[in-house]
């Protein structure tokens, strides 16, 4: 596979379903080497992409590439290069786990060096993996779904919703997974819900919602222009107050505490109007992606999204 600065490359990606539409005019470049986040609610239009980008879905409109290829046109000579993890994984239930992961290498055209090291990392032994996946728990097809997807040492890998079923330490094992990626110089999309896992893991993240992007930032940019968390009490026990010029900042009131997402540049002035009240305890701080995401997405309304995904 040749060598390039770009793995990922979404150009005006537009994808109908007859009248309605999956995505729009959605462009994403995504560098070799970079563990990328992409955010959106449900219906944004996230596995629409994922799928245009494995070659599962062709474009309607615009340009698809994965390491410089067409994922459609070039399917043959991109599948030994990539490993894909759906949202809704599939298996045949009359397979075995060892049986399904030799069916999937077969269609990934590649050899799999590192099957074994990922069974044993991710918990699946000899004995499940003779077992039939009609036997399966949700955790453990989830587990089989990302050793095949490993299991090639692809240059680029698509994990779409990846921590599904896994239980904690297993997830664990998945970051540890996501970190070596990035060391080696590979590329990994990761699609998530769960933001705190995409802070983790992620340098920089796109979001879309109704099928449109909103932003590409950072991780760091994206915490640091969005709001501070604010959390107060009260010495005086008489619980939930008007605030002030501070109701408009969608306080969160538990007993006699409040949360509060203030904008950075109407940090000081918040403070000073905050204080002015009785006050027992109050500490400011950054905000984490989740609170930036809602931020962002109170920030930019759109219409209402399609049931799509």
């Amino acid at each position: 596979m040749p060598g390039s600065a770009i793995a990922i490359e979404f150009d005006a990606l537009t994808k109908r379903y007859g009248s309605t539409v999956g995505v729009e005019q959605l462009g994403i470049t995504v560098r070799t080497g970079e563990v990328f986040g992409f955010l959106g609610p449900n219906g944004a239009g996230k596995t629409t992409s994922l799928r245009c980008l494995v070659g599962l879905l062709r474009p309607t409109e615009g340009r698809v590439r994965a390491l410089g290829l067409d994922p459609v046109a070039d399917h043959r000579k991109l599948a030994p290069a990539l490993g894909y993890l759906p949202g809704e994984l599939r298996l045949y239930p009359e397979l075995t786990g060892s049986q399904t992961l030799d069916l999937l290498a077969s269609l990934q055209g590649a050899p799999t060096p590192r099957r074994a090291e990922l069974c044993e990392r991710l918990g699946l032994s000899q004995a499940a993996l003779g077992r039939r996946v009609r036997e399966y728990s949700r955790g453990m097809k989830q587990k089989l779904g990302l050793v095949q997807a490993f299991q090639h040492e692809p240059e680029l890998v698509v994990l779409d919703e990846p921590t599904e079923g896994l239980d904690p330490l297993v997830q664990e094992a998945f970051f540890t997974l996501l970190a070596e990626a990035r060391v080696a110089g590979r590329t990994v999309l990761l699609s998530s819900h769960v933001l705190p896992e995409v802070q983790r893991t992620c340098g920089r993240v796109a979001i879309i919602r109704g099928g449109r992007l909103v932003t590409v930032q950072s991780v760091a940019e994206l915490r640091e222009v969005r709001a501070r968390k604010v959390r107060l009490s009260f010495a005086d026990g008489l619980g939930r107050r008007p605030l002030g010029e501070a109701d408009r900042w969608s306080p969160q009131w538990q007993d006699d505490r409040v949360e509060l997402l203030v904008p950075p540049d109407e940090l000081v002035a918040a403070l000073r109007g905050l204080l002015t009240l009785p006050v027992a305890d109050l500490t400011v701080e950054e905000a984490g992606l989740d609170e930036a995401f809602l931020d962002l997405y109170r920030d930019e309304p759109t219409g209402s999204d399609e049931e799509l995904s």
